[in-house]
């Protein structure tokens, strides 16, 4: 059976950087070189079924081989990195037997992984940690959870013994850009229950995350020489100043933890003419949402009144808090607490400060908690995994099956 890593370090070799201003389907058709390979492996390894559709999605069965009645679960990963940063040209350090200190990622650069900004990097003392080099990310997330899938796949094709119920393994592009299931079809998955693995550290377990929506805000100024300007002149990117002072600065996403939500200024570009901004507003509370999104067109009413309506604003509902659609069926939950607990781990149940495509499927009648994939720092050339983490995560996935077949 092939080793985790090596998997892993095969999948991040493909940039498969999804595209927010592409209108295509997937964003980026580079993904489709990855779901490509995928399609492969599977059918390398004897799952004939296993199919890239026209919109990106990879999906395949492997059929029951048990004559006891298990609902068909699913266990669903994204192919795409986060535009953040560089997914290409990756070139992955491996720190075996890791001594509990900083990391150098790029002398060059200077670049370290240091353990007084990240704590948590002590407990994987003496373990295998796959970094960046400092100059990309890492592609952890979600490649760590596309290998861990394809690692369980692997181990039941080669030990038929195992028994299990229909396994259902699905693959989405554009999960970084809040379209990973867009066109995702439910009915032909076709399972009862799934899981995401796409959550961060060791131990995480999720099923509530963040209610989202975008913001995009234009504002149409009137330029004048400035050695004229007086009385005259509208200067676009002063009122764009003057509107992001008015939202609360304590709930911007450097002052918020846990359950508080946040205004995120996520993009600026401007001229005294004509400046336009891009906003992400989170919350796990739905009253709460929808009074961030009151307030945010209060403001824009204001400054229109303020300045003769010279302000538009577009705001669309991205995702939902899966909470309410995951909890009448809880009993998965309790099956991936006992899975980690089964394998040695504590689980950490916490929200999402964030969502996946488990949030969304959970609206579409699949209900998807989250499963930690292992990785940290994610978006970020800071990026790192723990093999150890990703090897812990195959193994609950395959007690998650063993505990269905119970």
């Amino acid at each position: 059976m092939e080793r985790i890593i090596d998997k892993f370090l095969r999948y991040i070799s493909f940039d498969t950087m999804s595209d927010p201003d592409s209108e295509s389907q997937p964003s980026s058709a580079k993904q489709l070189e990855l779901s490509k390979q995928l399609v492969k492996e599977l059918r390398d390894l004897g799952v004939s079924n296993a199919e890239l559709d026209h919109a990106g999605y990879v999906m395949a069965t492997l059929p029951s081989n048990t004559s006891k009645n298990i609902p068909a679960l699913g266990f669903i990963a994204h192919v795409d990195t986060a535009p953040d940063a560089s997914g290409a040209n990756i070139k992955p350090q491996i720190i075996e037997n890791y001594d509990g200190e900083d990391i150098l990622l790029n002398k060059g650069k200077g670049i370290s992984l240091k353990v007084s900004e990240f704590p948590e990097m002590a407990q994987y003392k003496g373990q295998t940690l796959v970094t960046t080099d400092g100059t990309t990310l890492l592609g952890a997330d979600d490649k760590a959870g596309v290998a861990e899938i394809m690692c369980a796949v692997e181990y039941m094709v080669n030990h038929p013994e195992f028994e299990h119920g229909e396994i259902k393994i699905g693959f989405t592009p554009d999960e970084e850009i809040g379209r990973g299931v867009d066109a995702f079809d439910v009915k032909k998955f076709g399972a009862k229950y799934a899981y995401t693995l796409d959550g961060g550290m060791i131990g995480e377990l999720e099923y509530e995350n963040f209610n989202a929506a975008s913001a995009k805000i234009h504002i149409q100024g009137s330029n004048i020489h400035p050695g004229y300007a007086k009385n005259k002149m509208v200067n676009s990117i002063i009122i764009g100043m003057e509107l992001n002072s008015m939202l609360p600065i304590e709930q911007r996403p450097e002052f918020t933890e846990n359950y508080e939500g946040f205004f995120h200024i996520t993009g600026f570009n401007g001229t005294v003419e004509e400046t336009s901004f891009q906003y992400i507003i989170r919350d796990h509370d739905m009253k709460k949402f929808e009074e961030k999104k009151a307030l945010m067109q209060r403001v824009i009413d204001f400054l229109n009144k303020k300045y003769g309506d010279i302000i538009s604003l577009e705001i669309k509902d991205q995702y939902y808090n899966m909470r309410e659609e995951v909890e009448p069926h809880y009993h998965i939950v309790d099956k991936a607490v006992k899975a980690m607990e089964l394998a040695g781990i504590t689980p950490h149940i916490q929200p999402i400060r964030g969502g996946t495509d488990g949030a969304r499927l959970s609206f579409m009648g699949l209900p998807c908690p989250n499963i930690f994939a292992g990785g940290h720092n994610f978006h970020g050339k800071l990026e790192f995994v723990p093999v150890e983490s990703m090897e812990k995560a195959v193994t609950v996935i395959l007690n998650i099956i063993k505990l269905f077949n119970d």
